[in-house]
C-alpha cells in the first residue's frame, strides 16, 4: 500500500475550503510548506504557520476566503505515486488560460508553473488549482 502525504494535504485543503472552514492543522514536512508557500504567494491561502517547536511538527494553514466568495475553486493532484507525470519547460499547462496555477517541483525546488517556464526549468508536475 502507497501512501501520498501531498495528496492527503491537497484534499484537507479542498475539504475545509468547501466546508468553509479557517484553517487546517497538518503534520509538517518540507514538501507541503513549499506547496502551501506558493498557493499563499499565488493568493490562495491567507496564511501558512510551520510550528517546528513540537515532538510533531504541525503545518497550520490558513483559507482565504469563505462560502461563495472562496478563493480555491479545484485542487487537482496530477502526479501520483503510481504515476509520476513530468514535463518539459514548454509543456507545462496553462491553467484555465492563465487563472490558475501549476505547481512543479524543479531540480531548482518547489515553484508555480509559470515561474518555472520564465526559467526554461522542467520537472514534475505536482498539482493544479484554481
Amino acid at each position: 500500500m502507497q501512501t501520498d502525504p501531498l495528496g492527503d494535504f491537497l484534499s484537507s485543503i479542498r475539504n475545509a475550503s468547501r466546508a468553509g472552514k479557517a484553517e487546517v492543522v497538518v503534520n509538517y514536512s518540507r514538501l507541503k510548506a513549499d506547496v502551501a508557500t506558493i498557493l499563499k504567494k499565488e493568493g490562495y491561502l491567507a496564511e501558512v504557520t510551520p510550528d517546528l517547536s513540537t515532538k510533531k511538527p504541525t503545518l497550520t494553514v490558513a483559507i482565504r476566503g469563505r462560502g461563495k466568495s472562496r478563493a480555491i475553486t479545484a485542487i487537482k493532484r496530477v502526479s501520483k505515486p503510481g504515476l509520476r507525470q513530468y514535463v518539459g519547460s514548454d509543456e507545462i499547462p496553462s491553467v484555465l488560460g492563465g487563472l490558475g496555477v501549476s505547481v512543479v517541483s524543479t531540480s531548482q525546488g518547489v515553484m508555480a508553473g509559470h515561474t518555472a517556464r520564465k526559467l526554461r526549468l522542467g520537472g514534475e508536475l505536482l498539482c493544479t488549482i484554481y
